[in-house]
């Protein structure tokens, strides 16, 4: 009987610890949403003002340390929930993905147009917003 109650009381303070890691994981879905709107001034740039090959990859090349530099931030907070950091992989790479898409596309088809830029914007923020909403709500 006594080895019951030491697992509910093992079991309490895990639930305890999960509890409080939610409440406090709020920094992230900050995070997500000050990244979602970096986008909004980041692809714009991207599509109208870079030109050339040479230009796009070190754009890109710059984009994805401040991104690989940002996920090292996070990943050594004190508090993180459980399934962060696979969350956070599919939130970056699906960023990356469109954000990849955007430039491409809009510079070599769209040829640098502002009407894609905007709508590229909004397509790479996207993934980032949906992912501090839905931080938010799970940190409830």
């Amino acid at each position: 009987m006594q080895e019951a109650a030491k697992a509910v009381g093992a079991l309490g303070r895990a639930a305890g610890a999960e509890k409080a890691a939610r409440r406090r994981s709020g920094w992230y879905a900050r995070y997500l949403a000050a990244f979602a709107g970096a986008q909004l001034v980041l692809v714009p740039m991207a599509v109208l003002w870079v030109r050339g090959p040479v230009s796009a990859v070190v754009f890109g090349a710059a984009n994805a340390l401040l991104v690989t530099a940002l996920s090292v931030y996070a990943a050594r907070q004190r508090v993180v929930r459980r399934g962060f950091g696979a969350k956070h992989g599919v939130l970056v790479g699906s960023w990356a993905a469109v954000f990849a898409l955007t430039v491409t596309v809009g510079t070599a088809v769209f040829g640098h147009g502002a009407p894609f830029a905007a709508v590229g914007a909004l397509a790479c923020a996207l993934p980032l917003a949906v992912g501090a909403w839905t931080e938010t709500r799970g940190a409830a």
